[in-house]
């Protein structure tokens, strides 16, 4: 992109006047940049704003100016004889010290880029490389027309944090300016190196205060009062000590620092003893004041007393901060009781009345003995010296460890968005926040991935220390605007902090009615952006209203951590939730959407998916010839895309076996050699185990009320008969689909009319928490009701015996059987003659106009003629003649032989052929099922115009 002023008119500048203009600018301008404009105009700025406020009274010997001032110096001199600018500025923006490259830039500069006292924060300069890298918290950089105010506009500056290593907190910003003409990226570098520096004195200063202590604490009479040898630091400890006793010392001691008073705690170990830590307020000769804090052990000294503990300096890139002193051993022994003037506990209590020591109690009451004559000698000594402020800051980073690791087993139990994002709420509140709210597009709820989650977000979680506070509720859009935090990180892909939402100009304007009420609750925000492997998931914000202090940039890179964790895991929920999605949808469309209508029986069905995965458990129901109805059901081994894939292609060909009418168990064998080819022929099954099924298959016959059944390591069916006996009929058990050369048994058992059979998956009673019997009795008690319908039983099972969270698919079928009215059923036995075929097509006639069917009865004469003369012709006897009157008009030809007709198509020198053509022109269907002896050969007519 083109810097500096605008020629012709293009570059920055020309966004700028769009920009000023209010037209949209998005395109050429970095993100930064735009949105520290929106802010500038957000706060009523004025780009023609000449004059900044200017400060007499700043503090001239800050601890960054002590920090700074050397490392200016050397700035200066490398920079001599360029046109560098380089200033210091606070925390708050204000200009503390200068440099230029050039002396002569002192007297030819405007006042406000030559005099320390200036204020560049964004709220009252507008962009510009201060006040921007105060808002941004990060190195930034302004060239030429990026700067809001026309004043600025021939400059270009780099400006980057200081921060004070101890509390991350930023102390100020060290900045380079020079003119937008020059452009070196080398200076970033410099830039970088000089504020570490900055930094590395800043630490230093920490370093001085703390040594100070320690050399106070050693030059008081503290060590004698004690005794020369009984001094005892946390080195000497860690010989004997366990490491979860020395991590509970260290920390304890940190808390009891950061109090800066005089307190006590008692610390119990795992082998029973109990350590008292003592704090003892102090001030060095220089005014630094600290605490020290010593340890008393009860119980004869170690065999080797401890020496005067020497003290340690700590080097600038120590992080704690916290002086830890180590001891030497002595050449000799000296009695404790020679120790002149040491302090007992009861002695300490009498100085400490009554203070509370967290969880251990208080001084004298916390089980801490006075000392007596009889009491054995106590191990006394300094364990560690610190400011307060330092102590603080100790504890505060081992918590924020702990949360992370406590993070670590919260977030992402389950592969369920809303709850891996409640879950990231829960483990921030309170310990980050006090009030958290993440929002998520509709489309990652849904699995996918959005394409433009700044349009698309939907208030998903609000989770907080109350509930009283006014969010958006769970469930509505959220719109953010442009300037508001959450809408800069959603653009930037970076937390923005806001330690202050009442100088947040965005945030404010956002929503001025609601916002206003909020601001009488919460006071400083951090939005974060729910990222995960480059898609941009949500925004989550943490908001804190009790605590007083602000949030800081430890807090932001706390809570970036935390999203960043929970963002992978609703990344592995959403992905999840895609493929179950995927799955489930397969899984339904392979299964059966409408039901066919038959009077055979009554039929109510359910599938419920697993929680956790979809497999492969299907059902169908299936008409057939003669009013028969077949049922399946059947699950196939195994959860995912391959199990539903396998059981649509299962289904599929069971189907297909079943309409050609063959008995249950040459259906079972037809798939069970379908399943070992397609294991054969499956790459991805390779090394994964064999592609296995069961299987149960029952066909029902209304004009005989029987039931023949066979199953394929499938659970046997629930039959309730209609006084409410429940029973499991014995069937042969098979084995499951796919092992191969195993034969199948089938069934046969009479079912009275109303009787219901019950259909299942091992979903419905297989579960490793509860016993399979208890389940099943269970189930009869459930069922021992003949009264209710399919659909109420199929609904009372669901409610009582399924698992309240299944782990496998469950596939039910109910059915209530009905029988076909005898009085519909009309047959006739006839020898292998064909003078009898007109008798019998008188009979039919006569049987038909009984039943009101005189329209069909040239349709039905002429098929029933063809049937029997085949049947006469090329069949063998006795021969039956049987007429179905249900739904529709069935014809069925029985006779002795095995040898099925086919239909072809006759030449025109034929004299025959042509009967099975005309029985397929007159029938809706037509086909032969063949029977353990013999075969039926039956034509369906339909009775639309009867």
């Amino acid at each position: 992109m083109p810097t500096g002023r605008a020629t012709g008119g293009t570059g920055p500048a020309r966004s700028r006047e769009r920009f000023l203009q209010g037209e949209p600018v998005e395109a050429g301008v970095r993100t930064s940049i735009l949105s520290s404009w929106q802010r500038s105009r957000s706060l009523g700025l004025s780009p023609d704003q000449a004059d900044l406020p200017f400060r007499e009274d700043f503090d001239r010997d800050a601890r960054i100016v002590r920090a700074a001032v050397p490392v200016l110096d050397r700035l200066q001199a490398r920079f001599a004889g360029s046109k560098m600018n380089i200033s210091v500025a606070d925390a708050s923006g204000t200009v503390l010290l200068r440099r230029f490259g050039e002396a002569s830039l002192a007297r030819s500069l405007p006042a406000f880029q030559r005099v320390p006292g200036f204020v560049f924060a964004e709220r009252v300069a507008g962009t510009n490389g201060i006040g921007l890298a105060l808002a941004e918290r990060q190195l930034i950089r302004v060239h030429g027309a990026e700067h809001f105010a026309e004043r600025s506009q021939r400059s270009a500056c780099r400006a980057l944090p200081v921060r004070d290593p101890l509390s991350g907190r930023i102390e100020g910003v060290l900045c380079f300016g020079y003119p937008s003409s020059t452009e070196d990226p080398a200076l970033a570098t410099t830039l970088r190196r000089a504020a570490r520096a900055i930094e590395r004195r800043l630490l230093g200063q920490s370093s001085a205060r703390e040594r100070a202590l320690l050399r106070a604490y050693l030059d008081t009479g503290a060590v004698a009062s004690v005794g020369l040898h009984h001094t005892i630091g946390v080195d000497e400890l860690a010989l004997e000590l366990h490491p979860r006793d020395r991590a509970v010392l260290t920390e304890k001691a940190a808390e009891l620092i950061s109090r800066g008073q005089r307190a006590a705690a008692v610390v119990s170990l795992l082998d029973g003893r109990r350590v008292t830590l003592v704090s003892r307020p102090m001030r060095s000769g220089s005014g630094v004041e600290g605490v020290a804090i010593e340890a008393v052990l009860p119980g004869p000294p170690p065999r080797e007393p401890l020496a005067v503990p020497t003290q340690v300096d700590v080097p600038p890139g120590f992080s704690s901060r916290l002086a830890v002193v180590t001891a030497v051993r002595p050449p000799r022994f000296v009695p404790a009781a020679a120790a002149p003037g040491r302090l007992s506990v009861a002695a300490l209590s009498r100085h400490l009345p009554g203070i509370t020591y967290g969880p251990f109690g208080t001084v004298g009451g916390g089980g801490v003995a006075d000392d007596h004559l009889d009491t054995p000698p106590r191990t006394r000594g300094l364990v560690m010296v610190g400011e307060p402020r330092v102590g603080t800051y100790a504890l505060a980073a081992r918590r924020r460890l702990e949360l992370l690791s406590e993070a670590s087993a919260r977030i992402g139990t389950t592969l369920d968005v809303r709850r891996t994002a409640q879950e990231l709420a829960e483990t921030a509140v309170p310990r980050l926040a006090d009030f958290v709210t993440i929002d998520l597009p509709e489309a990652v709820l849904r699995g996918e991935e959005s394409a433009d989650p700044r349009t698309d977000l939907h208030r998903t979680v609000v989770h907080g220390i109350r509930d009283d506070l006014p969010f958006s509720p769970v469930g509505k859009q959220v719109d953010f605007g442009p300037t508001t935090p959450q809408m800069r990180c959603l653009t930037s892909g970076q937390a923005v902090l806001e330690p202050d939402l009442k100088a947040a100009a965005g945030w404010l304007a956002q929503d001025p009615e609601h916002t206003e009420r909020l601001l009488t609750q919460v006071h400083s925000l951090i939005a974060v952006p729910l990222v995960a492997r480059g898609v941009i998931l949500g925004i989550a914000s943490f908001y804190r209203a009790q605590d007083p202090a602000p949030f800081g940039d430890d807090d932001r890179s706390l809570g970036l951590e935390l999203a960043n964790r929970a963002a992978l895991s609703i990344d592995n929920a959403r992905r999840y939730t895609r493929e179950r999605t995927m799955v489930l949808t397969l899984q339904r469309s392979l299964l059966p959407h409408e039901l066919p209508d038959q009077d055979a029986v009554e039929i109510a069905h359910r599938y419920l998916p697993a929680e956790s995965d979809v497999g492969g458990d299907w059902y169908d129901v299936i008409p057939l010839s003669g009013t028969r109805i077949g049922l399946l059901v059947g699950d196939v081994v195994g959860h995912g895309m391959l199990s539903a894939a396998t059981m649509g292609q299962l289904r599929t060909a069971a189907r297909s076996f079943a309409e050609l009418d063959f008995p249950p168990d040459e259906v079972l064998t037809h798939l069970d050699n379908l399943v070992g080819r397609l294991d054969r022929e499956e790459p991805a099954a390779a090394g994964v185990g064999v592609i296995g099924a069961t299987c149960l298959y029952a066909i029902y016959d209304p004009t005989s009320q029987q039931c023949t059944m066979a199953r394929a390591g499938h659970p046997p069916p629930a039959l309730v008969r209609p006084d409410g006996t429940v029973s499991f009929p014995d069937l042969p058990a098979g084995p499951p689909l796919g092992l191969g050369g195993l034969p199948f048994e089938a069934a046969e058992i009479h079912l009275p009319e109303g009787s219901q059979l019950l259909l299942y998956t091992d979903g419905l009673i297989e579960d490793r928490h509860r016993d399979v019997d208890v389940v099943l009795d269970q189930l009869c008690g459930v069922l021992a009701h003949p009264g209710r319908t399919p659909e109420q039983t199929c609904q009372a099972v669901l409610e009582t015996v399924a698992p309240a969270h299944p782990c496998d698919d469950i596939a039910l079928l109910v059915t209530r059987t009905h029988a076909l009215d005898s009085h519909r059923i009309a047959a006739w036995d006839l020898p292998a003659d064909p003078a009898r075929v007109s008798e019998v097509r008188a009979a039919a006639l006569r049987q038909l106009a009984d039943w009101g069917l005189d329209e069909a009865a040239f349709a039905a004469e002429l098929m029933l003629s063809e049937l029997v003369t085949n049947a006469i012709r090329h069949g063998a006897g006795p021969i039956r003649v049987r007429l179905l009157h249900g739904r529709t008009l069935i014809c069925e030809v029985s006779d002795a032989s095995n040898t099925a007709p086919h239909l072809r198509r006759a030449a025109s020198t034929d004299e025959g052929g042509r009967g099975l053509f005309l029985v397929a022109q007159l029938a809706r269907s037509w086909g032969t099922r063949h029977l353990p002896e013999g075969k039926v050969i039956w034509a369906e007519c339909g009775l639309d115009g009867a």
